[in-house]
């Protein structure tokens, strides 16, 4: 299992969804996690951040009273006034066009949905590389962008192996996560980043942020 961090991150929740709201909590309590506040509404969550200024927000899309973008308008919000604020949207749906604004906004940002958090170890270190600094995208987001991409598109010179790598840098992995999951060596990932760089008019900068950003953006040409 995942180690209980040693330093309590301090948290707060927004989830109309009180049971969920309340589960996620003590999940996180036991994993060392500092829960500061919960809310049920985007501008309870903004002034719950105002209040604790917490290292972590994790955020519903849809939220009361229109249940439409409230959670992704008030990690606007956060992500203005406190850029420092790591900032998970943990949603049951997939909304490209209104994620893209966030998870382009710069690093400590997520996008994960909900019913594709199956593995407890995985989502507490997910939540730890957000916090310090990753940037993490579900890969039902990414196979959306990529569904919606322009028919000029740079990624139609990417081969099918280079899509799989690209789908996991999307996800934030390093190139040793790459290889771990492909069952590839380390040598043969950087291989792939080299060549999907190149093939996209990318500097190969080694600057893991910078990839995510990058991908994100190419995906989302339409």
């Amino acid at each position: 299992m995942a180690a209980v961090m040693e330093a309590r991150t301090r948290v707060v929740l927004a989830d109309d969804e009180v049971l969920l709201r309340e589960g996620l909590a003590g999940l996180l309590e036991r994993f060392g996690f500092e829960v500061v506040g919960q809310s049920g509404s985007g501008p309870e969550l903004i002034e719950l951040v105002r209040e604790h200024q917490p290292a972590l927000a994790i955020v519903d899309i849809r939220m009361p009273p229109a249940h439409s973008t409230e959670g992704l308008d008030a990690a606007r919000v956060i992500r203005e006034e406190f850029p420092e604020t790591a900032i998970l949207v943990l949603s049951a749906h997939v909304d490209v066009e209104h994620a893209m604004d966030l998870l382009a906004s710069g690093r400590r940002s997520g996008y994960l949905l909900k019913s594709r958090v199956t593995d407890i170890d995985e989502f507490i270190q997910t939540l730890e590389r957000i916090v310090n600094g990753g940037s993490v995208v579900d890969p039902a987001l990414v196979q959306e962008l990529v569904a919606a991409r322009r028919v000029d598109d740079p990624l139609d010179e990417v081969t099918p192996r280079e899509r799989e790598v690209l789908s996991l840098m999307a996800e934030g992995r390093s190139n040793a996560g790459i290889a771990r999951q492909l069952v590839v060596t380390e040598g043969t990932v950087e291989k792939h980043v080299h060549s999907i760089l190149g093939k996209l008019s990318l500097p190969d900068t080694g600057d893991d942020h910078r990839r995510v950003l990058a991908v994100l953006m190419f995906l989302e040409a339409r």
